[in-house]
């Protein structure tokens, strides 16, 4: 058959085939969800009415439109995965997800894809959901307008909100997650969108990422996380307007950058965290334009980071703005705006005419000795850091900004 005779009879049998709608409810000749799945061919449409479904796990192997009409509730009895698919071209939209199961070994989840692609999960609520979406060896598959709530009290009893293994082109869009161990988590996962997202109150991390290259991550909120986002053993990550807020602890940080490398960090709001960004043996990255507001550090810089560029950034109200570990100087840092910057502009550009040392003595002390943050604002540590700047001699003489902004930057 030549190929425009194909093309013809495949229109022919498409135009011949017609969708079927099926109804499922207490009330309806299909009271099952199981059920329908079994009756219905691939492409056609489940339409759930509002109830309450205990069904076990829902195995779903055919291209399927389900919809769910005032949240209908999907019961996983604490026992059960509540849907695992298996299929291309499906969507899950307007359903109601709760109490799935809890196990050490296998990731229960609220809805499961495995080896999938184009499908469509949007506009669904979870509750007390183990993992709430959970993709495996998928593709072009688009999450949005999600809300996952979960309330464990201890990492061992919660799974991730939106986790992602091994995927290519995801867009995750609008969803909001809370209370679970990680926000959203990304393994192995390239080439991919994470964008307007609230991710608040989670144990570990807002986000997390690993391995995962090719991304970009903007417009997102990451609030009272246990950390805010890590991107650990990465490259080319974008990550672009981004609000970091109120990621506090001993150990906590609104972004912490480990082993990455060739990646932009622009246009964020680091606000009132106990670090800003927390960079580890990480490279060629671009660093510009974020703000850092009232954090207790706004930029812990270690040693093993080289050919990075900070630039353009605005600093103010830190408690330390910038501290490293070494004494080596191998990065940029230029242009930036620090409030706490007492030099003079003769000739008027709005730029420093005297570079601007940000390490202080006090806070290379408290680097060192953790103890020592209890000797903040007394009288010792301002002669300190005046008679360092005089004479530097534990500060790295180099590490300094050769033209500070005498104004900050207005990044709207």
């Amino acid at each position: 058959m030549s190929k425009v005779g194909f093309a013809l009879a495949l229109l022919l049998w498409s135009t011949g085939c017609k969708a079927t709608t099926w109804v499922v409810g207490a009330t309806e000749k299909t009271k099952h969800i199981k059920e329908a799945i079994a009756l219905a061919q691939p492409g056609d449409t489940l339409i759930i009415k509002p109830g309450i479904y205990r069904e076990g796990n829902l195995i779903l192997q055919k291209p399927l439109i389900i919809k769910g009409e005032d949240y209908p509730v999907l019961d996983g009895e604490n026992q059960f995965e509540i849907f695992t698919i298996h299929a291309d071209n499906v969507v899950l939209t307007g359903l109601k997800f709760i109490n799935t199961g809890i196990a050490s070994i296998n990731d229960l989840a609220a809805i499961k894809l495995l080896e999938s692609s184009r499908v469509k999960i949007t506009n669904n609520k979870f509750e007390n959901t183990f993992f709430g979406i959970y993709l495996a060896n998928s593709s072009h598959v688009w999450i949005e307008e999600n809300e996952l709530r979960a309330n464990a009290e201890s990492e061992h009893q919660i799974g991730n909100g939106i986790h992602l293994w091994k995927c290519n082109h995801i867009t995750i869009h609008k969803n909001k997650v809370k209370g679970h161990r990680d926000g959203i988590y990304f393994e192995f996962v390239t080439n991919s969108l994470i964008t307007q997202n609230h991710s608040e109150g989670n144990m570990r991390y807002g986000l997390h990422f690993m391995f995962s290259h090719n991304d970009e991550y903007r417009d997102n909120t990451f609030a009272n996380n246990g950390a805010g986002v890590a991107v650990m053993y990465t490259k080319a990550v974008t990550m672009v307007r981004n609000t970091f807020i109120h990621n506090w602890g001993s150990s906590a940080y609104g972004l912490l950058l480990k082993d990455i490398r060739d990646s932009e960090i622009s246009n964020n709001a680091f606000v009132e965290n106990s670090v800003g960004i927390f960079m580890e043996g990480s490279s060629r990255n671009n660093i510009r334009q974020n703000k850092f507001y009232q954090n207790g550090y706004a930029l812990r810089l270690q040693a093993s980071c080289d050919d990075n560029r900070i630039t353009r950034n605005n600093f103010q109200q830190n408690t330390f703005d910038l501290v490293t570990n070494g004494s080596l100087v191998l990065n940029t840092i230029e242009a930036n705006y620090w409030d706490r910057y007492e030099g003079y502009d003769l000739n008027k550009d709005k730029t420093g005419d005297v570079p601007y040392r940000p390490i202080s003595i006090y806070g290379t002390i408290v680097e060192r000795m953790p103890q020592a943050i209890l000797l903040w604002r007394s009288f010792l540590v301002l002669l300190l850091d005046k008679a360092e700047k005089a004479m530097p001699v534990l500060t790295p003489e180099n590490l300094m900004d050769t033209s500070p902004a005498m104004l900050p930057y207005d990044f709207n």
